[in-house]
Order: structure tokens, then sequence, then C-alpha cells
């Protein structure tokens, strides 16, 4: 099955280059254990990026990061347009009845029937995940099927990346492997699909805006 909400070329490069912090590394490495075609993307990068190095002259300095980003840019379309496929580094979960891939399933201790869910209220559970890098807060989160999660927007980025069950967000599925990028930009209402509670990993670097005052009420108790 093809993953639809792939992680987006701008968030892949900075996880291929190394720049992202703790929290969002964890997101782009487990949406990579789902996903061969953000897999492919990200051989295709590394392929290009170490092209582009080995084409620098020794006395040229590097180029400026726009001029970089578009230079790679054309490197993948020319790849891709060539059929080039090269294998990626990363490999996938080949086990099915595993919900929690690698390197999350480490830093929870475990798979999804080990969590030790914390109650949020309504229904909805969630997991917070210790990380070392304080620029993000990581949890899992379990909404139970049918129900929505409160309308909110972000005073920063947040990824929502679906393990297990389905949401809508509008006209919009996100299902297994799907990981949903939202910024200030966004306001939304997530509502999880019937017949099973979906379990998420989120990764914010600021709290939500909630538009309830009841959920802005509790926000700092339950640290989202």
């Amino acid at each position: 099955m093809t993953i639809q909400h792939q992680v987006s070329d701008e968030l892949l490069l900075d996880y291929a280059t190394g720049v992202l912090s703790e929290g969002w590394r964890i997101a782009i490495a487990t949406h990579l254990a789902l996903c061969p075609q953000s897999r492919r993307r990200l051989a295709l990068m590394e392929m290009a990026g170490g092209a582009l190095v080995s084409d620098l002259a020794p006395q040229s300095s590097l180029p400026d990061e726009d001029r970089s980003w578009k230079a790679l840019k054309q490197r993948l379309e020319s790849a891709k347009a060539q059929g080039e496929t090269p294998p990626s580094s990363r490999n996938p979960e080949s086990a099915l009845s595993i919900v929690l891939p690698e390197p999350l399933r480490s830093y929870v201790g475990g798979d999804v029937d080990s969590v030790k869910w914390r109650p949020l209220g309504r229904g909805a559970y969630h997991l917070p995940i210790a990380v070392e890098d304080k620029s993000t807060r990581v949890r899992l989160l379990r909404i139970p099927a049918g129900k929505p999660v409160p309308e909110h927007g972000h005073r920063g980025r947040e990824l929502t990346l679906v393990l297990s069950g389905s949401f809508y967000d509008g006209d919009a599925l996100f299902a297994r492997g799907d990981l949903e990028e939202a910024d200030e930009a966004l306001q939304h209402q997530p509502v999880a699909t019937e017949g099973e509670d979906c379990i998420c990993l989120a990764v914010t670097d600021a709290p939500l805006k909630f538009r309830s005052w009841l959920v802005r009420a509790v926000q700092p108790i339950l640290g989202i």
C-alpha cells in the first residue's frame, strides 16, 4: 500500500544532513521505517549530496544554502526521470505484527502492548517520551475510534505520524505510516476513524493553541 502523506523534501533534507534535533529525528526515522518511498527519496538525496561534494573543485568554496538546495533538487529530478532507485541503508520493519518500529520501540521500551498509557480525558491517552534535547516534546497518543481531537492551532511545528488506525483531517485520510506536518498556519480538528483507536507519534516544539478554554485550563498539567 502506497503511503499518501510522506515527509516533505525540505524536512527530509534536514534529516539527511543531520541538522534536526532529536525529537524530529525520531519522527522522521520512524516514518522511514514504514515508508519505502521516503527511503528511496532519502537514498537519492544521499547519492546526490555525495555527487555534489565530489563535483566541487578543491579550491572552490561551498555554495550557499539556496544554491545547494536548488542543485540537489535538480539532481533528484534527474535521477527520478532516469528511473534510478538506489537501495536505502534504512531497513523496513518486516514483522507485520509490530506496531512501533525502531527506533521508536527502543525509546518506548517495547511494542504498543507494553505502553503504560496516561489518561488525557474523554477516552484519550498519551505517553510522554523522554529525549535529551529539550527543544521538542515527543509523545504517543491514543485517540478513541470515531472521536475528535480538541480543535487547535500551533505556535510552532507539529509532526504527527500514524502508527495504528487512522484519522481524518478535513477530507484527507492519514493511515499507518502517513506523516502530517503542521505549522502556525493550520487550525484543525483531526477525527479518528471508526472501528479502531488511532495511535500516533506526535512531536511539537511549542504548546498547542486550543480553542476550548477547558482544555487550555488543564494544558499545563498535561504538558501539551
